[in-house]
């Protein structure tokens, strides 16, 4: 994959990527995040974190993507690189089937595609990761509505993430995200980004869904 970085293009070979789920610093969030996966049937982790294995294809720049039915929806993530010995920031969409999710969560994020943002930082000009400001959205009624957004202090540090999952180069790690404002729940359109506020910088991307029909 051919990212952008603020010191040129660089071609990343991706080799394993690994969604990080239950990373909430806050143990009471992390909870209230089961409780609203709970509510639509999903089965609570056996631990917390918990890391899931999926396939590299999946990550995609696609600002469009195929799934199975209309139950579907994404969830806005820092996204780590490691690549020639150096740690990359950027930002992800760990896209979930939430009909599936309630059967597997493994399956159901293996199902989806992964849409990411062409843009990386690294990770040490990074002046204070816990003051990224993380936020997305999701069409509904046809308006635009703000679906998460916070800082990356409400997830674990990153270096901590870094180390428990033993990046090696060409690994991708989706971080974890934030709570869902008013649920989690399905949407075929949505935008994300990835703002420092120190710099004015921001990395964003936007997708929408095609639904494909699913035939039994």
């Amino acid at each position: 994959m051919k990212f952008s970085t603020e010191k040129g293009p660089i071609d990343v070979t991706i080799r394993r990527v690994i969604v990080a789920g239950w990373t909430g610093r806050d143990a009471a969030a992390v909870q209230h995040h089961i409780e609203e996966l709970a509510a639509i049937g999903v089965p609570a982790p056996s631990q917390t974190p918990l890391h899931y294995h999926v396939s590299a294809s999946l990550l995609t720049f696609s600002d469009r993507i195929d799934v199975l039915g209309t139950e579907t929806s994404g969830e806005a993530e820092p996204l780590i690189i490691k690549w020639r010995d150096r740690h990359y920031i950027g930002l992800a969409s760990d896209h979930t089937d939430r009909g599936l999710e309630s059967v597997s969560v493994a399956h159901s994020k293996q199902i989806c595609a992964k849409p990411v943002a062409e843009n990386l930082w690294l990770l040490n000009s990074v002046r204070d990761t816990d003051q990224l400001v993380l936020s997305s959205w999701i069409k509904e009624g046809g308006e635009w509505i703000t679906y998460q957004t916070g800082t990356l202090a409400a997830i674990r540090p990153l270096a901590e993430l870094i180390a428990d999952a033993d990046l090696q180069d060409g690994d991708a790690l989706l971080c974890g995200t934030l709570p869902a404002i008013a649920g989690v729940r399905p949407a075929a359109s949505f935008r994300m980004s990835l703002t420092d506020e120190a710099t004015g910088k921001t990395i964003k991307h936007e997708y929408q869904t095609h639904a494909l029909t699913v035939s039994a």
